[in-house]
């Protein structure tokens, strides 16, 4: 049995799906979302794909890890798939909340008072509240997910993108907008970081 928790390729499921087959053996895909402190709680959401007797021989693993367990059904691919479109979701809120910022910031309004009013009515969600606090306070350290494994999601996502022929413009932003933050030496900073890029090119010093 091999449960991979990595936020992988379709391709790379795919095949590694095939390998286990011809050798009788199980591949269960179950990435997982949710930042370091959620894993440290048992609180990630849980997605898996994979073979019905594999999923119910490895599903106490999966619910011990997690605050909830999602199945797909059958084909590993359909939890690596799901996992890059949430991650897509994730890294756009990022990229919008940069913009809004930076042009807030450029106006003389307080991002801060603007991320509370905004997270307490249209947009109430925990991920829109804990990293909106963190690109309003600019503590891009230490990370919880590092910027450039953001554009390794990323890349996964339009490799997926171009396979299923779905053509994603804003992911495509959202690569070269990480890719300036590495060439400006980001890095290793949280990922959410790809809001200080667009700081910069508001002319904002960070």
């Amino acid at each position: 049995m091999h449960i991979s928790h990595g936020t992988i390729s379709v391709s790379l499921s795919r095949r590694l799906a095939e390998a286990h087959r011809q050798r009788g053996q199980y591949f269960v895909a179950a990435p997982v979302f949710g930042r370091p402190e959620a894993a440290q709680a048992a609180r990630l959401l849980v997605i898996a794909a994979g073979a019905s007797q594999a999923i119910d021989r490895c599903r106490p693993a999966l619910e011990a890890i997690g605050r909830k367990l999602v199945v797909l059904g059958t084909d590993p691919t359909a939890a690596n798939t799901f996992k890059l479109a949430g991650n897509f979701l994730i890294a756009s809120m990022l990229e919008s909340l940069g913009e809004s910022f930076a042009l807030l910031r450029k106006s003389g309004v307080d991002p801060a008072m603007f991320l509370e009013v905004m997270a307490g009515t249209f947009f109430q969600s925990p991920i829109y509240e804990n990293y909106g606090k963190i690109i309003a306070g600019q503590r891009y350290e230490p990370p919880g997910f590092k910027l450039r494994l953001g554009l390794k999601d990323v890349r996964l996502i339009l490799e997926a993108a171009e396979e299923a022929a779905a053509p994603m413009p804003i992911a495509s932003l959202i690569r070269d907008n990480l890719l300036s933050g590495i060439a400006q030496g980001m890095e290793d900073l949280d990922w959410s970081a790809v809001a200080r890029v667009a700081a910069l090119k508001a002319g904002l010093k960070s």
